[in-house]
């Protein structure tokens, strides 16, 4: 019998029945406590007496609460009132694939839009080791916004040895749906070869049923369908669908390669991870769309029935825990010599030339920069060399190490230094060439390929001889082909972040991207034949692994361990030179009702936004394995209260009542920024005309406006009411602060000039007695000063007066443990210097020789 509106099931008020299927009933209910509305799946009378279903109901829910992504249905919660089981889910807007597909085919960018939006969804079950068993379209839910959903794990099997929610594994594989031999479960039509012989299956078998779906968005037919059920079923397990090139002509052979891989009989002859299929759809869409931007989708591996995965366990010490990595085939265990066991940071790390000694720079034990160091291959001792401050960038044939001297970090992840030249066997330095990110040696060792900012970023090879020039954005990790014709490196589209692509370009200037879409890239090198790039880089977070491509785009994993992985060098013999690596970013402040210090670190990858007056409230948004492929955004009480998560995306300004967040969003169209809700409320777009990317912030004193800077750089003014935004600043020039009245931005251009730009009429007000180094924290209580701080690690803050010209010591800041860190990245203090928070990245690694990769 169904529920009745107006009645409760627990603490929800049922509104209306939404739907019916054979595994429950689907109601529309309300959220008193959040005020919020829900989906509600309850057991249907007579099913709640079954012992098997109610297992199935339960692992349901256990499923898909262990699933945090946005292709996958969220559940909030799961009861049980009067014998009735529920399990409580976001309330979607929109319809399942099979209503959309009443109408026929699909057009062929929402098809691999939509495709690539389930294949990430499964990737991030498959992850989990939940296998979902019943891929259909009934089971994809399309939202309004065009956003794929993945709907009832009812089917789903638990892969043995997982554990989720702190269940014992024991426990749960005695839930699990059976795998006897002859139990079907699935769907007549979309079920895998596998599936139907009743055999035990793994997620290989869900890449079968989205191929048949995939099969079905282009045709409008389905791919096996016979005039019964055994008729379907025997054309699973014997044929093969007609070829979509017949049906549909928008249909590419590319495109119609990766249905017939999805759909072969036997699941070693499949992709085997729907990352693959992701990243295959992505390559030959050519999409930039929303989705494939915001979920980037590397695959793993192309592997044929060769291939498999063979765990190696390497202990290193108490200190130092263990490695866990996976080797792509049988025939080749990797082995791990670990070579450092000091905490801190290696920065770099090259072979000699023979391959029997390794160079590398690191931060031990709190030491502000690195210093350079030599260690054996066989040997577990390091000896210091007398080079200090400097990472060693490459070492020529002839023993001439390229150094990176007195390097700094200008921004995120960017840095610059001095390119000196100094011999291996000792002497003193040459210095060559300035404001240089990395640079490689030719095989000859008679020229070096440089990435420098000028200020605009550029590879060069050989020095002045420009292959690359950026217009936005920065590159890095620059290494010369063995064949000398190419050069590799990485593009990062934004200042600062490590996301970007890996790409190569010849020496007439022709550049390609290889792959792109990657969320953290660092440490890149060609492998011993040239054919391909090897690099360490994480499709979500901060989590990297090893892959290689190949030139003509052919992705595969080479080594994955829990952590991230930095590749630092390739030997001439196959040894490869990585660190395994611990990276978080932390935030420590001096708040209200505490005489010191407060650690305020949520998650993995805590990045401060914004501080109230007050100093009571703090805005910040988690970017690494935490926070999620899309980011999230959360605020917090100072005071250590558990944070309030508000959704998806970067953060920028929190009001002075702490009521309203300024935050970006990537779903209501190009340039727009959204009003979200500290507390009750609802979140609101704020259109800005044409103006794309960038921050905004809100305008004192009464908030009624918000200052947009765009990634140009411009800065604009608008009010929070309107849609049109007005120029305060020239091109070319980046806001920094605000004045306390609002009338003033303080911004800098391209030279290093500092000026107070009018947000209404009047010339700006040039700064000169500005100090090289200085970086404006926010403004202070009075119209005339701003708060600013110098130095790295301890970092000075002072009082600067722009009218009197003068400056004041206010104090100094540094965390109690310095080790692994490099600076104070930035710093947020309240209008009267009482309180603030200040953020810095921790990185911690080792350094390995890992034998036996191919």
């Amino acid at each position: 019998m169904a529920l009745a509106a107006g009645s409760r099931l627990g603490p929800y008020e049922i509104l209306s029945l939404l739907g019916s299927g054979g595994m429950g009933e689907v109601y529309r209910a309300r959220d008193p406590r959040l005020g919020r509305d829900v989906a509600i799946k309850v057991l249907p009378s007579g099913f709640s007496v079954n012992h098997e279903r109610l297992r199935r109901f339960e692992q349901e829910a256990r499923a898909a609460a262990a699933l945090n992504h946005p292709n996958i249905l969220a559940v909030y919660d799961v009861g049980s009132n009067d014998g009735v089981p529920y399990v409580v889910s976001e309330l979607l807007k929109g319809e399942t694939l099979r209503v959309v597909l009443a109408d026929g085919a699909l057009a062929l960018k929402k098809t691999i839009d939509l495709s690539m939006q389930i294949c990430q969804g499964l990737a991030a079950a498959h992850e989990q080791g939940i296998v979902h068993r019943d891929v259909k379209p009934e089971n994809i839910f399309v939202t309004k916004d065009g956003r794929a959903k993945l709907l009832d794990f009812g089917l789903a099997k638990l892969a043995e040895g997982t554990a989720l929610g702190g269940a014992n594994v024991t426990t749960l594989a005695a839930r699990t749906v059976e795998t006897r031999p002859g139990l079907m479960l699935g769907t007549v039509g979309y079920m895998s070869p596998e599936q139907v012989r009743g055999e035990p299956i793994d997620h290989r078998s869900d890449i079968f049923s989205f191929g048949a779906t995939l099969y079905e968005m282009l045709s409008g037919r389905r791919s096996f369908h016979g005039p019964s059920a055994a008729d379907t079923l025997s054309a699973i397990l014997k044929e093969d669908p007609p070829e979509l090139s017949g049906i549909s002509r928008g249909v590419s052979p590319a495109l119609d390669r990766i249905v017939r891989h999805c759909l072969e009989k036997n699941p070693e002859e499949r992709f085997q991870s729907a990352r693959d299929v992701a990243f295959d759809l992505q390559t030959i869409s050519g999409s930039t769309s929303q989705s494939a931007v915001a979920i980037p989708t590397p695959r793993t591996t192309h592997a044929s029935a060769r291939v498999a995965a063979i765990a190696c366990v390497v202990l290193a010490s108490l200190a130092t825990g263990f490695w866990a990595a996976w080797s792509l085939k049988p025939q080749s265990s990797p082995t791990f010599k670990q070579l450092t066991f000091r905490r801190g940071t290696v920065t770099a790390a090259r072979f000699t030339p023979d391959g029997q000694s390794i160079i590398y720079s690191a931060a031990w034990q709190g030491s502000p920069h690195p210093d350079l160091f030599s260690a054996r291959a066989d040997g577990v001792l390091s000896r210091p060399l007398d080079v200090d401050d400097a990472d060693v960038l490459a070492i020529s044939p002839q023993g001439e190490m390229a150094l990176l001297q007195h390097w700094r970090r200008t921004g995120g992840w960017e840095r610059r230094g001095m390119l000196a030249r100094v011999p291996l066997s000792g002497g003193a330095s040459k210095e060559i060439l300035d404001g240089v990110v990395t640079a490689d040696w030719s095989n000859d060792g008679a020229n070096l390929a440089v990435i420098r900012s000028d200020p605009r970023y550029q590879l060069e090879f050989p020095i002045g001889h420009v292959l690359v020039t950026t217009s936005s954005g920065w590159l890095s990790d620059a290494h010369i082909a063995p064949d000398q014709q190419h050069v590799a490196f990485f593009e990062h589209p934004i200042s600062g972040d490590d996301r970007g692509s890996v790409s190569v370009v010849d020496l007439k200037g022709n550049k390609r991207s290889l792959s792109s879409g990657w969320s953290s890239l660092n440490g890149l090198e060609w492998s011993r034949s040239g054919k391909e790039i090897w690099f360490t880089g994480s499709n979500t977070g901060v989590n990297s692994a090893l892959y290689a491509i190949s030139l003509s785009g052919h992705l595969r994993t080479v080594l994955r361990v829990p952590g991230q992985l930095v590749l630092y060098d390739i030997s001439h013999d196959g040894r490869v030179l990585v660190a395994q690596e611990s990276i978080r970013r932390e935030v420590m402040g001096l708040t209200p009702g505490s005489p010191q210090e407060r650690d305020l670190t949520w998650l993995d990858w805590t990045r401060e936004r914004a501080l109230t007056p007050d100093g009571r409230w703090f805005l910040f948004d988690e970017q690494g394995e935490g926070g999620g492929v899309n980011y999230s955004i959360y605020v917090r009480k100072t005071d250590g209260s558990p944070a309030i998560r508000l959704g998806d995306n970067d953060a920028f300004s929190i009001s002075s009542d702490g009521k309203w967040v300024l935050a970006v969003t990537t779903n209501t169209g190009a340039g727009s920024i959204l009003l979200l809700p500290t507390g009750p409320g609802e979140p609101r777009p704020i259109k800005t005309g044409n103006l794309v990317g960038g921050l905004a912030r809100f305008l004192p004193p009464d908030e009624k406006r918000i200052l947009i800077t765009t990634g140009e750089p411009r800065s604009y003014v608008q009010l929070l009411e309107s849609d049109t935004p007005r120029p305060v600043t020239p091109p070319r020039v980046t806001a920094r602060s605000l004045t306390a009245d609002g009338n003033f931005v303080l911004g800098v251009d391209e030279q290093n000039n500092w000026a107070l730009y009018p947000v209404e009429k009047g010339q700006p007000i040039p700064l000169p007695n500005w100090t090289a180094g200085d970086r404006p924290m926010g403004h202070t209580s009075d119209n005339h000063s701003f708060f600013v701080r110098n130095g790295d690690l301890p970092a000075n803050v002072y009082r600067f007066d722009f009218v009197a010209g003068t400056r004041q010591f206010v104090r100094q800041l540094q965390p109690s443990d310095p080790t692994g860190i490099e600076r104070i990245s930035s710093v947020l203090m309240t209008p009267d210097g009482r309180y603030y928070v200040y953020g810095v990245t921790r990185q911690l690694n080792d350094l390995f020789i890992v034998s036996g990769l191919n």
